[in-house]
């Protein structure tokens, strides 16, 4: 082979080596849930002057079709003009999703859980800036055969006022794959649980639009009310 023929066969090689890596698609990264959303958020009690706290949740999670596991980012914003005082973001799940841990977070005691959760979480914050947020990675299980919902309420250290509440809203797909390595679901996305042979399953756990009330008065989403949360329970976890 004439120098002038190698010349072209090592061009045209390196030139559909850069196309294919130009072409191939790359798996998104285990980070990637997609922008932050406050869907299914909203105000309960009203916030001292100057202080507007709201939270996000990924748009998307994806869970692992064999082990159950998936893992989140809850974040918790101030948006107001003024510093909160001492708070507290909380993150409760419901029916098939199960929190298993929240960084820097401690377990709220089963006893102390909201009528109808099977786990959750309290985040002490101890001041949190005008304009800041906090974020903190949440791993979980959800059990695909369920219905699976997650709540995000923000109140004072004490639990006795609840300033924003996300949720409880759910994560969940109407297209069910599980022959595939995991099933992507989507947030205030009511679950469809499909079983590998196809056939639904029927759906468990608590409804969304039945959820108990709470101790002592307190409410979640109960017609007209905005979802009052343990506004007279026994203060959980303290801030530090």
């Amino acid at each position: 082979m004439s120098s002038r023929r190698a010349a072209i066969a090592v061009g045209s090689l390196v030139v559909a080596s850069v196309s294919a890596v130009l072409t191939l698609p790359f798996p998104a990264g285990a980070d990637d849930h997609g922008p932050g959303s406050s869907k299914g958020g909203k105000v309960v009690e009203m916030a001292p002057a100057g202080v507007r706290t709201t939270t996000l949740l990924p748009e998307r999670i994806s869970v692992d079709n064999n082990s159950g596991k998936t893992s989140l980012t809850a974040t918790v914003r101030n948006e107001g003009t003024q510093d909160t005082e001492q708070i507290r973001l909380l993150v409760v799940g419901f029916d098939g999703l199960t929190v298993k841990s929240v960084q820097d977070c401690d377990a709220i005691a089963a006893k102390d859980l909201p009528e109808g959760s099977n786990s959750g979480f309290s985040c002490p914050i101890r001041h949190l800036a005008a304009g800041a947020s906090r974020s903190y990675a949440v791993d979980a299980t959800f059990d695909l055969g369920k219905t699976g919902k997650i709540c995000l309420p923000v109140q004072t250290a004490d639990g006795k006022k609840t300033y924003w509440q996300q949720g409880p809203v759910p994560f969940g797909t109407t297209n069910p794959s599980p022959n595939a390595p995991a099933t992507p679901l989507l947030l205030g996305t009511d679950n469809a649980p499909v079983g590998p042979g196809g056939d639904e399953l029927p759906r468990t756990g608590v409804g969304r639009d039945l959820l108990p009330l709470g101790a002592a008065g307190a409410a979640l989403l109960v017609a007209g009310a905005a979802g009052l949360w343990w506004s007279r329970r026994p203060a959980g976890p303290k801030a530090s």
